[in-house]
């Protein structure tokens, strides 16, 4: 079992790091020691190959999977938002996002996430009368909620058409600069890393292999020539041809 840390979050230090990381399965090694570490404020996209355990890292990041070993430690708290929606469809929308939610004013808190993700009028919906879209909404706004230092996100736009999963993405670059949380993305898609992310990584034989800062401002569009070349690098990095 990796050995899991938490603690308060103080100037200076990551709000998450992982060392040594090691998952098996059976005599499959899909990490092999891996190591990040996560600034406050920072948003970090994992692009790898298909089976190249990026989900399973996100999963033991999030304190998830019980085999994995090696050491995690998280400063402050954190959520996570999968790429299935993952709502309960017995509960209505306002009762998933405050699934396991404790302390003070929830019902206005569960209201106040609601409005920021433009569901402010689907409080008492069934996931059933949802959209994919605003069903990944309420998730986003499920994880919201809990104020997170980090929030851990699982290819979390994977399963939207291209023009919701476009309006996902805008979301979150405009919650994510209005609450100022650190971000862990998964993805496979190049495009969306380079839209959201400050840092990229690349896991590849159960390791980071390589560390790409994005410097590119806060206002990014694929058109702009400094984001396809850095496109064109990570795609023949990746090993597909452009």
């Amino acid at each position: 079992m990796a050995t899991r840390t938490s603690g308060n979050l103080t100037a200076g230090t990551a709000v998450l790091t992982a060392t040594g990381v090691r998952r098996d399965f059976g005599t499959t090694t899909v990490l092999a020691g891996t190591s990040l570490s996560i600034a406050p404020g920072e948003v970090v996209a994992l692009l790898g190959g298909s089976g190249s355990g990026k989900s399973t890292l996100l999963r033991v990041l999030a304190g998830l999977d019980e085999e994995a070993t090696g050491e995690t430690v998280l400063r402050g708290t954190a959520a996570v938002v999968f790429q299935e929606h993952r709502l309960l469809p017995w509960k209505r929308v306002a009762d998933n996002v405050a699934l396991g939610l404790s302390g003070p004013d929830v019902a206005g808190r569960v209201d106040r996430a609601l409005a920021e993700v433009g569901l402010a009028d689907r409080h008492r919906a069934w996931p059933a009368e949802l959209s994919g879209g605003q069903a990944q909404r309420v998730a986003v706004a499920r994880a919201l909620v809990r104020e997170p230092d980090v929030l851990l996100l699982d290819e979390p736009f994977g399963a939207l058409d291209a023009l919701t999963r476009l309006r996902m993405q805008a979301l979150l670059r405009r919650l994510r600069t209005e609450h100022g949380f650190a971000a862990l993305l998964v993805t496979h898609d190049v495009e969306e890393a380079l839209l959201l992310a400050d840092r990229l990584l690349l896991l590849e034989s159960g390791v980071i292999a390589e560390e790409l800062d994005v410097p590119l401002g806060p206002t990014r569009t694929p058109d702009d020539p400094a984001f396809g070349a850095l496109r064109r690098r990570l795609l023949e990095r990746l090993g597909v041809p452009t």
